[in-house]
Parts: C-alpha cells; structure tokens; sequence
C-alpha cells in the first residue's frame, strides 16, 4: 500500500513541477512584452530631451527643479519607469541566458510580482514535451514518491510498532 500511495505523491508532484517550464514560458513572454513597451517610452522620452539639447538626467533635474506639482511629479514617475525597465530588462537577460535548473532556483530574483501575477491569472496549463519538461517531471516524481513514502512511513510507524508489539507477545 506504501508504495501505491508514494506513487500517487510521486505523480502528483511531477504533474505539478512540469508545470514550471510552461509556466516560465509564459512568464518570459509577458516580461519580454513589458520590456519592449518601456523600451519605447524610454527611447521616446531620451529623444525628446535629446531634441531639447538635454541628457536624461538633466531632463529629469529639470522636471525635478519645477515648481509646478505634475511636471514635479511626472519627474519621479518618469525616474521610477527608468528604473523599471532597467530591472526588468536585466531580468529578462537572466532568465534567457540560464539553464533550466537556474532558472527554477533563481525564480524569486527574475520574479516581477505585478507580471507574475498577471502570468498566473492567464496561465493555461501544460505539459512540455521538452526535454526541460521531462526534467521537471522526472524530479517531481522521484521526489513525490520519496516524500510521500517517507510521510507514509512515519505516520504508520506507531500502529507498526503495535503490531509487532503484540505479535511478539504471542497475542
């Protein structure tokens, strides 16, 4: 019965881990998206201050140094958009260039909360017939069904240890 249990955990976690590459997929795709939309804010607003006789920095001072509320206020947003898309765009490089295993264990560093929400509200789930899905699959079952036949084990180990107590008594 042990087994057939821990085949039921094995299954069931890999079932769940080769989810992750389909996952990530979907996630790189919204995050190169995002990516590319601050890009053309970016190049946008460099122009323009370019046009302006400005580098960005001054541009930004120069909203920064008004007194004016919005434009003051614009200033930030625009220096939190750069920011953005710096992260995101170091991000996305990471996670083109890693391994499979790199980018399981590297996850919460390349995870944008907003994105990975979004990611997981449209998720459609599969199976990759990839070789990183077969990865996945095969390490959710080898795991599954040892954590499971270990969890199984403990939790029968007091009636086990009854059993054998009143057998060996002759009962």
């Amino acid at each position: 019965m042990r087994r057939a249990v821990a085949m039921v955990g094995g299954v069931a976690l890999a079932t769940a881990l080769s989810q992750f590459p389909e996952y990530a997929q979907q996630y790189t795709q919204r995050l190169g998206g995002a990516v590319d939309e601050l890009r053309v804010i970016v190049e946008d607003f460099d122009r323009d201050a370019a046009q302006g006789g400005l580098d960005r920095s001054e541009a930004l001072e120069r909203y920064g140094a008004s007194a004016d509320a919005f434009l003051a206020g614009r200033g930030q947003s625009m220096s939190r958009t750069f920011d953005r898309y710096e992260r995101l765009s170091v991000a996305l490089a990471e996670i083109q260039g890693a391994d499979p295993v790199e980018r399981f264990q590297n996850l919460p560093l390349y995870l944008d909360t907003d994105i990975g929400a979004r990611t997981l509200q449209a998720y459609k789930p599969a199976i990759p017939v990839t070789p990183e899905g077969f990865l996945y699959a095969f390490s959710g079952l080898v795991l599954g069904y040892l954590v499971t036949s270990a969890a199984f084990r403990l939790v029968v180990l007091p009636f086990a240890r009854r059993r054998r107590g009143a057998y060996g008594r002759g009962i």
